[in-house]
């Protein structure tokens, strides 16, 4: 359907308070899920990134990439394996994850956001100790558990003007590179960087009263509010630490954390800078 210039301008000056709030405030994004492999939603998540940094706000991307990895591991013939929904990542695992997620898909995004004319830097949990971490559990094998987060490297490419793009892979001071689960890695950054907003992008529409019936999508929920969600099963399996992240980041001082529908497109937008938005905000009490 074609608009009018009218209600383009409309749009536009509907947008302004919204714009007016974020400008020059960091916005942490948790990019996953189909719109990491959908190429239509891929090229819809960076026009956003792309369109957010161009006003003004403080981009930082922070990605995953299971189904590259997926897809490495089984050129190469190994089977994946997970346990407690984490992947088993024995000594060659870990070389391909690292290869894949600083590698192909970090560069690709880079890529991607320049070719919709932003500027981008990769960097990788491993630049400038940004993800210190340490083995998690042993039968998980490189799978790691964050000790401390340095943002340095992180400020210094927002300060130069660049949007930067973090693979979330880790390491200690014995040369060891531990895959991070990306929420994770996500949450502690948008805190350690006081960030206005950390935006996590899932496959579902965020918090379903009823898991079945899209309009039962709870808009805000205070961190007090959670507990009680979770023993009723509202927030349950792979949503649990999804949330437990949302609330590590509040904590950590971020004023709105959000669990947004990755797979609609302009998700990003209509969230920041529509009074409705589309998914489920988490505040403090």
């Amino acid at each position: 359907m074609d608009i009018t210039n009218a209600q383009r301008a409309k749009v536009l000056v509907h947008a302004l308070p919204y714009i007016q709030e974020y400008t020059g405030k960091v916005v942490v994004v948790k990019y996953g899920g189909n719109a990491m492999v959908n190429e239509k939603l891929k090229d819809s998540v960076m026009r956003d990134i792309v369109l957010l940094s161009l006003i003004g706000v403080k981009v930082v991307l922070v990605h995953g990439g299971g189904p590259e990895i997926n897809e490495m591991l089984g050129k190469i013939g190994k089977k994946s394996e997970f346990v407690d929904g984490l992947r088993v990542t024995d000594k060659e695992t870990i070389d391909v994850v690292q290869m894949v997620l600083a590698g192909k898909v970090n560069k690709g995004l880079v890529n991607l956001i320049e070719n919709k004319g932003g500027s981008a830097i990769g960097l990788s949990g491993v630049d400038g100790h940004m993800i210190e971490a340490k083995i998690k559990h042993e039968k998980l094998g490189y799978v790691g558990e964050i000790e401390n987060v340095n943002v340095k490297p992180i400020i210094d490419v927002i300060d130069k003007g660049y949007i930067p793009v973090v693979s979330t892979v880790g390491c200690d001071y014995d040369g060891n590179v531990y895959n991070i689960n990306a929420d994770t890695a996500a949450a502690k950054i948008a805190g350690e960087l006081g960030a206005e907003s950390l935006i996590s992008m899932t496959d579902i529409a965020g918090i379903l009263k009823d898991k079945d019936d899209p309009d039962t999508l709870i808009s805000v929920i205070k961190t007090k509010e959670i507990p009680k969600l979770i023993e009723s099963g509202i927030i349950s399996g792979g949503m649990i630490p999804k949330v437990e992240c949302c609330i590590e980041a509040i904590n950590m001082g971020v004023k709105h954390v959000f669990i947004i529908d990755g797979t609609i497109p302009h998700a990003i937008l209509v969230e920041m800078l529509t009074n409705e938005g589309i998914g489920t905000m988490f505040i403090d009490d």
